[in-house]
């Protein structure tokens, strides 16, 4: 019996969000943090702007184990595991409001193994 292997790791939140879905929660000029963080949590990381803006980052990631993974001995020299990795940017102005946000979604892969390194 082959059991594929799929973890998740990050905000739980993003899993079902897209651009299209962050665009009507988010509201730039009027959305303001207690709002963020009521929808997502709190940051993976927070950062600032050479200007002193504050900037919270949210991700989360899907892979799963790719076939060759599976096999004995050929997974031992190099797997593989692929998905999708979502990333939200937001970024506050000096009242606490939304100023900028970037949401994007891409494909991953990882790769392991002695001849992957």
């Amino acid at each position: 019996m082959l059991t594929l292997g799929c973890a998740s790791v990050g905000n739980e939140t993003l899993r079902s969000e897209s651009e299209g879905t962050i665009s009507q929660k988010m509201v730039e000029g009027k959305t303001s943090k207690a709002e963020v963080r009521k929808m997502f949590g709190s940051p993976m990381k927070t950062t600032f702007t050479d200007g002193g803006l504050e900037i919270w980052t949210y991700e989360f990631s899907k892979v799963s184990a790719d076939a060759v993974s599976y096999i004995p001995i050929v997974s031992m020299f190099g797997g593989s595991s692929s998905g999708t990795k979502k990333e939200l940017v937001v970024m506050y102005d000096d009242k606490g409001l939304v100023k900028r946000y970037a949401m994007s979604e891409s494909d991953v892969k990882h790769k392991t193994g002695m001849f992957n390194n």
